[in-house]
């Protein structure tokens, strides 16, 4: 009996420890699944909704690269460097992506991100995004919760976009353009 139990512990123990945490965050779009695939595979998708700047190749392997703030030196920008890493159209698509700046231990890593897309209706689109990838303790659970909160927003303003039309970037702009021109002026 008490090697059964044992042995039932031991499985229980291990499809916990192989769980993988994850971010998950969901949201019906007043679009259709062909308007939802476009805002995340075009420059102007992006910037409709998750960035004011972005290059974009949706292609494997091409860029993902979202400028937060497209006057910060390389590197600073936001997901500079991030690439497609899957696309199947119009339902799924990946992509890596990393911490912001101020993260730097866990900035130099990659975490990996999927997007799928439920058509419910002719102009209704489920979006369901899992972040995965993450590693345990210190940066990498602030990084966790940053982006818990993070994509709960882009998806937000994902559903604004169909429903109030394409973000405004200008005040963003203007804060992220403030310390860029002070950073920049001569002492």
């Amino acid at each position: 009996m008490r090697i059964v139990l044992g042995i039932a512990l031991w499985a229980l123990a291990s499809v916990l420890a192989a769980q993988e945490r994850a971010v998950t965050k969901q949201v019906v779009v007043a679009a259709p699944i062909e308007a939802v695939w476009q805002a995340w595979t075009t420059r102007a998708g992006i910037v409709s909704f998750m960035a004011p700047a972005a290059e974009i190749d949706a292609r494997v392997g091409g860029a993902f690269h979202i400028h937060f703030n497209p006057y910060g030196e390389p590197g600073q920008k936001g997901a500079d460097d991030m690439r497609y890493m899957a696309l199947q159209p119009p339902s799924m698509l990946s992509f890596d992506w990393n911490a912001p700046p101020h993260l730097a231990q866990v900035r130099q890593q990659r975490t990996f991100v999927v997007v799928r897309l439920k058509a419910l209706a002719p102009d209704a689109t489920q979006v369901t995004l899992t972040h995965t990838g993450w590693g345990d303790g210190g940066e990498w659970d602030l990084t966790y919760s940053y982006f818990d909160r993070a994509w709960g927003t882009v998806l937000g303003n994902l559903r604004q976009r169909f429903e109030q039309g394409p973000k405004d970037w200008t005040e963003w702009l203007a804060r992220m353009r403030a310390p860029a021109a002070s950073a920049a002026a001569p002492k």
